[in-house]
């Protein structure tokens, strides 16, 4: 059933937040404790945080469609799933809570007017600051509990019966409050002071300037439990304890966003109900405090709990029936708001938890209210209403600071779906707004705030853990992406320096290989691009390339970006994924080198596979493609690191001994002590030891030389064994190589030669010159005789000195200009020979690594 505009949100909130008669009996005591200056002072501050709130509820109850959950959904959509279940839980904590204030606040205002009805012997208090101490009856506690008990499971089964009867009953909760109100303030102009002892009205003084002076300071003092003033009392009060005390009765402005799903307009009924009956009672409550304060004596003020209903004109009965309709009336509404509040938290499907309180649309929510009357109950069996008081008001701040961060973000960040139909509203408001909310929590109690704070968290840490992700557009994600463009901008297009440098891999996924349809990238391409990492910092790139036609498939490439993402979420990799289509591999490589990325967020290393099995399987396009990619990359300023014995690599729980052998051959910036280091962060590596090998010239001073690579990386702060090896590249020593170094090496010529040979036929026939991968080249044998020999020294090297290693990095030779596709294959085959776990690595032209601090 739909509830009718902003008259009936205002009703609703009008009662719970201003019309709460029974805590009126709290307002007495302010002023009694207060003075008149001090309690407008904290009626002024808590009314300017419900003020306040009230602007930011209204900016984003009106920026668009809202469903149920009230605050919690508007919470949840601006700062997120996370806070929003943790603010939402509490705040459902806080209704449930204050369900039980309400009912007890009813069952003391019936016992205090009906003392027959008790069960048990009321306790009997003694009144301080008395010529001749009175005696001043109050209910037992066990009545109490008993009475809101029963009055609980009544009210319990009114909710079972729907939002329909609830809007039925709810004018016989209203009406005799305004008629409690009207005859309220007609008895305050027309008391007249009596000074007879002893009776009921004594110390009533009728509106008097005197009783103004006398009540305008404070007087703060001892009282027991039930509040009343002793000087052997365990309670004392100060401003800041008033304030724990007179919040609840602002505590019911989120009355009508807690029925959001029952308004047929929330954009219009929200903002002006809530703000309507948010001004009006602010204002009754100040005109009240006046009042009380020149009404009758500081004495009176403390002890009378009911002064309402002694001063009331004609029907005093009737303030205790308007008393204990308009608690029983709050108590109702806490009673059907928070179940659907907690629905509405199940509903969206976040905690697996609470799907037991899921409910279908238009149906009541049975369990959440059975669940919220067990907590009622609970609440009522403590049976002080003092002591349930700042409980309420921690989880209700909770939640209004969480509506004004969320204004506060949403129109600080001022994105574009940002258009509320309420202009009235600024990010200075919401952020005040916040503030007050987190003073007033200090305030009361630091340590109940402190509690509050730590189950928030704790909640919030649950959900980030055992919760469903669920994508809501939230103002966090809005603030992540400004955040990105602003460091994006400050990083600029200058290079970054090298104390600022990290790997940005671009990994290939499927470049060569066979691997499942089901497995987007190779398991253990994943693991080494987390190991390229130090802790987890920096992004990685995955990138698939579909052959094809884009057109055909763009909808294949949007699924396939879709499993690639979900798989390396599984493998726990920082990253991205793409699909790339392209007509072949090679364009779709050059693309990808020249485009991705932004500014200097541009991924600097392409990490790929070893083809391995490009001779096995006679995949005789691997070369050119190899090769291609290579050049592209040293034309594009890119590092790349080929891993070979990708199958062998360790996984994080692979434990590995031994050494990390480095072949420093060429100036590569840095990059392969960079990833040694990088490699020993790592739980699988850091027992190893690094190796660095230094190759020189026969005619080289080897001593100097391993002195200037130890100086040079005690610089670095890089712990490493310096060894160097003379070797001439261009002589053949055949004496002292493997026999597996010189199979490979003769097997290599004899393919070469083959393959040339069929190039000089197939020119001779064609009557054009030398033709490789579609061009012109120009082949000199004695330099692919040096080529070769070059490799088979260091592959002789590798297996003679680092055969045992863990893992072993050697530099990346460039391909040679004018050199086919299919010689630097050979070249890089010779040089992987029999060497079971590789990284062949080629810097780019600048440094990675600083000497300087």
């Amino acid at each position: 059933m739909k509830l009718r505009g902003q008259y009936n949100c205002f009703m609703v909130n009008y009662k719970l937040y201003g019309v709460d008669l029974c805590l009126w009996k709290s307002c007495l005591r302010i002023v009694g404790m207060a003075g008149i200056g001090e309690s407008l002072l904290l009626v002024a501050f808590c009314g300017l945080c419900t003020f306040l709130t009230s602007i930011s509820l209204s900016a984003i109850a009106t920026n668009g469609a809202m469903k149920g959950g009230g605050p919690y959904y508007l919470i949840g959509r601006a700062l997120g799933p996370e806070v929003g279940v943790s603010i939402g839980l509490c705040f459902f904590l806080g209704n449930a809570v204050a369900g039980a204030l309400y009912v007890l606040g009813a069952v003391e205002t019936f016992l205090k007017a009906v003392p027959a009805a008790g069960i048990f012997r009321e306790t009997i208090t003694k009144v301080n600051g008395t010529a001749a101490a009175q005696p001043i009856e109050t209910p037992s506690s066990h009545d109490l509990q008993i009475y809101g008990i029963v009055i609980t499971i009544i009210l319990c089964f009114i909710v079972f019966g729907g939002v329909k009867m609830i809007n039925r009953v709810a004018p016989a909760f209203l009406l005799p409050v305004l008629f409690s109100l009207f005859c309220i303030f007609i008895g305050i102009f027309a008391a007249k002071e009596d000074k007879t002892k002893g009776s009921n009205t004594a110390g009533v003084t009728g509106l008097s300037m005197d009783s103004f002076k006398e009540n305008w300071g404070s007087a703060y003092q001892m009282t027991n439990n039930a509040g009343i003033p002793d000087p052997f009392g365990k309670v004392y009060w100060n401003f800041n304890a008033l304030v724990g005390l007179f919040f609840p009765a602002v505590t019911g402005i989120m009355a009508g966003s807690n029925r959001s799903a029952s308004l047929k307009d929330t954009q219009r009924s929200i903002p002006i109900g809530t703000l309507a009956a948010t001004l009006t009672t602010t204002a009754l409550y100040v005109v009240s405090v006046f009042l009380f304060g020149a009404v009758a004596t500081r004495e009176k003020l403390l002890t009378d709990r009911l002064l309402t209903a002694t001063i009331a004109w004609p029907f005093p009965a009737i303030v205790h029936i308007g008393i204990i309709l308009s608690t029983l009336g709050a108590a109702l509404q806490s009673l059907t708001g928070a179940p659907r509040l907690l629905a509405a938290i199940a509903n969206d499907d976040i905690l697996p938890i609470l799907n037991y309180f899921k409910v279908s649309d238009g149906q009541e929510p049975h369990v959440a209210t059975l669940f919220t009357a067990f907590l009622c109950v609970g609440c009522v069996i403590i049976g002080n209403l003092d002591l349930i008081t700042p409980t309420i008001t921690m989880f209700f701040l909770l939640c209004y600071a969480g509506v004004n961060l969320s204004c506060f973000l949403l129109d600080l960040l001022d994105a574009p779906s940002w258009r509320p139909r309420w202009k009235f509203h600024h990010w200075s408001l919401s952020l005040l707004g916040a503030s007050v909310c987190i003073v007033i929590m200090f305030l009361i109690s630091w340590s109940f705030t402190v509690v509050s704070l730590a189950l928030a968290s704790l909640i919030y840490y649950y959900v980030s853990i055992k919760g469903k992700a669920g994508d809501w557009g939230d103002g966090f994600k809005s603030a992540y992406f400004q955040l990105a463009l602003r460091s994006l901008r400050s990083l600029g297009a200058n290079q970054v320096h090298p104390k600022n440098w990290y790997p940005i891999p671009l990994v290939f996924c499927r470049p060569w290989g066979k691997l499942p349809e089901n497995v987007p990238c190779h398991p253990k391409l994943a693991d080494f691009a987390n190991f390229m990492k130090k802790k987890g910092r920096g992004m990685s790139i995955f990138v698939s390339i579909l052959d094809g036609d884009y057109h055909e498939l763009a909808e294949d490439a949007k699924t396939a970006c879709r499993q690639l993402s979900t798989y390396i979420d599984y493998k726990n990799c920082e990253g991205v994924a793409e699909i790339v289509v392209a007509p072949n591999m090679a364009e779709g490589f050059r693309g990808i080198v020249q485009t991705m990325g932004l500014g200097n967020l541009k991924p600097n290393i392409v990490v790929m596979r070893y083809p391995e099995i490009w001779r096995r399987e006679n995949l005789t396009e691997i070369p050119a493609t190899f090769v291609g990619i290579i050049n592209d990359c040293i034309v594009a300023n890119k590092a790349v690191v080929i891993v070979k014995g990708l199958d062998e690599w360790p996984n994080e729980y692979q434990r590995q001994y031994g050494t990390i052998d480095l072949y420093w051959i060429v100036r590569d910036g840095g990059l392969m002590l960079l990833l040694s280091q990088l490699l020993l962060t790592k739980e699988s590596f850091e027992s190893c030891k690094i190796q660095v090998f230094c190759i020189a010239e026969e005619d080289s001073d080897a001593e100097v030389l391993k002195a200037d690579v130890k100086k040079f990386l005690y610089d670095l702060r890089m712990q490493a064994e310096v060894i160097v090896i003379s070797m001439k590249s261009w002589d053949v020593q055949e004496e002292g190589q493997p026999d597996e170094s010189l199979e490979a090496f003769t097997g290599g010529q004899r393919r070469i030669a083959g393959y040339l040979a069929e190039m000089k036929e197939r020119a001779q026939g064609e009557g054009t010159t030398l033709m490789a991968d579609g061009k012109p080249v120009v082949v000199n044998e004695q330099q692919v005789e040096k080529f070769l020999y070059t490799t088979l020294k260091l592959n002789s090297t590798i297996l003679r000195y680092s055969r045992m290693a863990a893992v072993v990095l050697v530099s990346l030779p460039p391909p040679p200009v004018n050199h086919p596709a299919y010689f630097y294959m050979e070249y890089m085959d010779l040089l992987v020979e029999n060497v079971p776990r590789l990284l062949i690595v080629r810097g780019y032209r600048r440094d990675v690594v600083t000497l300087f601090t």
